[in-house]
């Protein structure tokens, strides 16, 4: 890699870099996965228990102490267990890659400082590695579903690509977040306070028809308001994603990854003078 060569801008790079290093990728995600249980008890059998342990703390306290109820038929308690973890592997694949996507550059000082690493795929690492948990939930979620209901719908296969939106938007996010954490340090404590924000500003633990009407157009510009409620329906419902929305959705994702893949691209030569 010749360190004077101008570094590619285009949409093409940012898919291209990623098959070019994928063998990297996988096992740099590989080792970050094992790494993060190693040495405890249970190891990876805590990705499966810490879902499944969440699930049970916000049915517990929304349907029993504040008796929420999410507004369908049947049993209300197994609808808004079912219901809420959709939100929650929803919103935690994207809190995880953008609360950590700050510090990953400031905790791999050494690949900056190394001419032929492609420091451009850190952020790939860090959603391959929540993707690795949100699939584990999902696999929670189907179980529990299976359990109670007794049934899956088929457009649960759909579900990856509703979340396509979502990934591309979040790596968008985390390529310019990663860079710009670089030189503002205190970006992450407000990415921390953003995400946590949005957990109560999405359809999380509510059906986004519970707002009022005046607030319609808020929650519906949220990101994760279309991926949550999509994923439902998928899920749950048995219904396909609607088509137009997604295909809005994707464009609107393409943009976010490449401008923050363009800005990543603009300001990592900057890097190693700051660190």
């Amino acid at each position: 890699m010749n360190p004077n060569q101008p570094l590619s801008l285009s949409p093409v790079e940012m898919t291209g870099s990623a098959w070019r290093h994928r063998n990297l990728i996988f096992q740099m995600v590989r080792r970050e996965v094992v790494g993060r249980y190693r040495g405890s008890l249970m190891g990876l059998a805590w990705s499966f228990f810490n879902p499944l342990l969440m699930l049970a703390i916000f049915t517990f306290v929304f349907s029993v102490i504040f008796k929420a109820r999410w507004g369908t038929g049947g049993d209300d308690k197994i609808t808004f267990a079912i219901m809420i973890f959709v939100g929650l592997i929803v919103h935690g694949l994207f809190s995880e890659c953008v609360n950590r996507a700050p510090g990953l550059i400031l905790s791999n000082v050494n690949y900056v400082k190394k001419v032929i690493f492609p420091i451009e795929v850190l952020p790939w690492v860090a959603l391959g590695s929540a993707l690795f948990h949100a699939a584990v939930s999902l696999v929670v979620l189907l179980l529990a579903q299976l359990v109670l209901d007794h049934h899956l719908p088929w457009t649960a296969v759909l579900f990856p690509l509703v979340l396509l939106p979502l990934i591309l938007i979040t790596m968008g996010l985390a390529w310019f977040l990663s860079a710009l954490g670089v030189f503002v340090r205190d970006i992450a404590q407000v990415t921390s306070m953003v995400t946590m924000i949005l957990f109560y500003l999405s359809p999380v633990i509510y059906p986004a028809s519970a707002l009022p009407p005046r607030y319609q157009p808020w929650i519906q510009a949220n990101p994760l308001t279309f991926v949550i409620e999509e994923g439902r329906k998928t899920l749950i419902y048995g219904m396909v994603p609607d088509l137009a929305g997604w295909c809005v959705a994707v464009a609107i994702g393409l943009v976010v990854a490449w401008a923050g893949f363009a800005w990543f691209q603009k300001s990592r030569r900057g890097f190693a003078d700051v660190l």
